[in-house]
């Protein structure tokens, strides 16, 4: 978030507000002290506390009241209303929380908030909730060992100490960088738009202040499930009580003469998207190689730093398995509007320092290429370590995979999926961090069911897309309201059945759609 002073609007809640004027279920913008603070009621209850999201500083205002929560508009994080706490990634950080009073219109005395009638004011802010450490306690792990620094390990050693952990929590990291936005390298950051600093979730300080170890550079060689311990390839070893394995995935590899040199680039961390920065203050053509969300967004953000840039991709609609033909030939016409040009229904076959050679005959200078065809979920570990694998780490609804004590979050972590009673494997930030928390609060004995509907978004110029649920198969692609004046929301189903809403400009249909899901989830699905 920005350190600029923020934008104050709505009136002066510390005056009071009659509380006719915030019906039931609603919401009411306005500020306390020079801090932007909304009012939320739910029934006779109204709360304050926030109103700027922590995770990209949306206005919480225009989200969505769910029980005692408020869902943010922009990326579905969920904040406590009672608390402020942040419920789920990918907000991490909570929102400050202020005591309410209520007065009597009569008696013009102060009453409890519970009080259906008269005005409502805004008082202190009110002290975060912070939760003590708990004692050792029979079958609470000692240690805690993480295999992975990305979204997933990170919000499950913080979740760790959110929730009392006092134990010990070792991330190893084979990564040189502290954890990152993993979704800025290839829109804010590589745009040129957020420095580097903003990439990070969190300082240095961070780590030390909870007590996370958190070792960069340390790669794991090898799991011995029955020691308990972990070793690494420099030869040292870790024992764990409890081990989290949030190893990602990798990029897939251009086999093609040339996909070697120098001027080749692959995003997948901050030391990628960091290289390809650097080359584009010399390059002037770029060829991006794939249409994949990682492919557009680059190709966009190279755009925004104004080299020519061609995208090369053998489909013949860009993204149209995902998101259906119509708004695939839209992203199209949305690049080509914006200078890019497309060389689909063909391949690169070979590479060499000035240009790219494609299948159809082609040949594109270039002095800079990033290829986006894809990842593979990293299960080297998992398969050595002898666990259950199935085109990803196979886990139970509870994270865990088959040997007991040893859980899989994010990119590797095949679950079962409530709403469409299949086993997925999906590559979102937000399901990752959010598998990250429920794994935490599972290695601590709470047996929590991860069945979170999944949630991403990508950003391509001023076109911005959110997508809920999880479609792999769909048969038609419903559109309302008008794609091309991007104002509108896409329902996929399969057989009749909703599969997954994708909006644009519509934010409340998806947090709607979101509760939806979650609806027929307890429902049995």
């Amino acid at each position: 978030m920005s350190d600029e002073k923020p934008k104050l609007s709505g009136p002066d809640l510390t005056q009071g507000v009659e509380l006719s004027t915030i019906p039931d279920g609603t919401m009411l913008l306005g500020h306390a002290r020079g801090e932007p603070v909304f009012l939320a009621r739910r029934g006779n209850e109204v709360f304050a506390i926030g109103a700027i999201c922590t995770h990209y500083g949306a206005p919480l205002e225009q989200g969505l009241l769910v029980g005692d929560t408020v869902r943010c508009p922009w990326h579905h994080a969920c904040f406590d209303l009672r608390t402020g706490e942040a419920l789920r990634a990918p907000a991490l950080d909570p929102v400050s929380r202020w005591d309410v009073e209520a007065i009597r219109d009569v008696a013009r005395e102060f009453t409890p908030v519970e009080t259906p009638v008269g005005a409502v004011y805004v008082r202190e802010k009110l002290e975060r909730f912070a939760p003590q450490p708990q004692p050792p306690s029979a079958g609470m792990p000692a240690s805690v060992i993480i295999v992975g620094g990305g979204g997933a390990g990170n919000a499950a050693a913080e979740m760790l100490r959110r929730e009392g952990y006092a134990g010990r929590i070792t991330m190893l990291s084979a990564d040189e960088a502290l954890p990152c936005d993993r979704p800025k390298l290839s829109k804010d950051y590589l745009a040129g738009v957020a420095d580097e600093p903003a990439t990070l979730l969190r300082s240095p300080g961070f780590y030390r202040e909870h007590d996370i170890d958190l070792k960069l550079g340390a790669r794991v060689a090898a799991i011995d499930t029955a020691s308990r311990h972990v070793q690494l390839a420099d030869g040292s070893q870790h024992g764990y009580d409890a081990l989290l394995l949030a190893t990602g995935a990798e990029a897939v590899q251009l086999d093609v003469p040339g996909a070697e040199l120098p001027h080749v680039h692959y995003l997948r961390t901050l030391a990628d998207s960091r290289a390809i920065v650097a080359a584009t203050a010399t390059a002037k053509r770029a060829v991006v190689i794939g249409s994949s969300f990682i492919g557009l967004e680059v190709a966009a953000s190279l755009r925004k730093r104004n080299l020519d840039v061609h995208v090369v991709a053998p489909e013949a609609v860009p993204m149209e398995r995902v998101l259906g033909a119509e708004i695939g030939a839209f992203i199209r016409k949305l690049h080509e509007k914006h200078g890019v040009t497309f060389h689909l229904g063909t391949t690169a076959i070979s590479i060499d320092a000035q240009g790219v050679t494609l299948k159809s005959g082609e040949r594109l200078d270039a002095d800079l290429v990033v290829v986006g065809i894809g990842v593979r979920p990293a299960v080297a570990l998992a398969e050595q370590a002898g666990l259950a694998t199935d085109h990803g780490v196979s886990v139970d609804e509870f994270l865990e995979t088959s040997v007991p004590g040893i859980f899989a979050v994010g990119d590797i972590a095949r679950w079962p999926d409530p709403l469409s009673g299949e086993r997925i494997r999906v590559e979102h930030w937000v399901v990752a961090e959010r598998q990250g928390q429920t794994a935490a609060r599972n290695i601590l004995g709470q047996r929590e069911r991860f069945d979170a509907v999944p949630f991403f978004w990508t950003i391509q110029y001023d076109f911005g897309l959110g997508y809920v649920g999880h479609a792999e198969r769909f048969d038609t692609a419903e559109i309302a309201g008008s794609l091309e004046g991007q104002d509108c929301a896409i329902t996929y189903r399969l057989a009749g059945q909703k599969a997954a809403v994708a909006i644009v400009q519509r934010n409340l249909v998806g947090l709607r759609a979101e509760v939806e899901f979650e609806q027929r989830i307890a429902a049995g699905a």
